[in-house]
């Protein structure tokens, strides 16, 4: 089964899943952080959508654009795992490993490894922009004169 990390995974997911020859399920769960300033400084995350199909005794695959520092993704992970998946891993289109702040994330399928720098389109926005693009484009910023 496949879970889908919303909004960007949309294009990579899909593409994942037309890919796959086995049968599978798809879902989709949605997270937001929301703290720092109220919690001291800590982001909490929480749910916005979860899943609608049960996971236990399954094979899990959480799919995401990105992994970063990794904490939305170990959150995601700890409560998933809760629910009594037979696996659980994640993909990724790309990963920024030396951005990491925990260590133990179920990383199985990583699809680039890349620098510090900003992208747009196949999913990545900015500001609700650009997601719609094919492909993906780095994202620079404009020149100083």
């Amino acid at each position: 089964m496949f879970v889908g990390l919303l909004k960007a995974c949309v294009p990579f997911v899909t593409d994942l899943s037309l890919g796959i020859p086995i049968p599978h399920a798809l879902d989709f769960v949605e997270l937001a952080g929301y703290g720092s300033a109220e919690t001291g400084g800590h982001e909490r995350i929480r749910f916005l959508k979860d899943l609608e199909l049960k996971i236990g005794g399954r094979d899990v695959v959480i799919v995401d654009e990105v992994v970063d520092t990794g904490l939305t993704m170990h959150f995601l992970v700890r409560a998933l795992s809760l629910r009594g998946p037979a696996s659980l891993t994640v993909a990724t289109l790309f990963d920024r490993p030396y951005r990491r702040l925990v260590d133990d994330l179920p990383i199985g399928y990583v699809g680039f490894t890349v620098p510090d720098e900003f992208f747009v389109g196949y999913g990545f926005d900015l500001e609700n922009r650009w997601r719609n693009l094919p492909d993906v484009h780095l994202l620079r910023p404009p020149a100083e004169v």
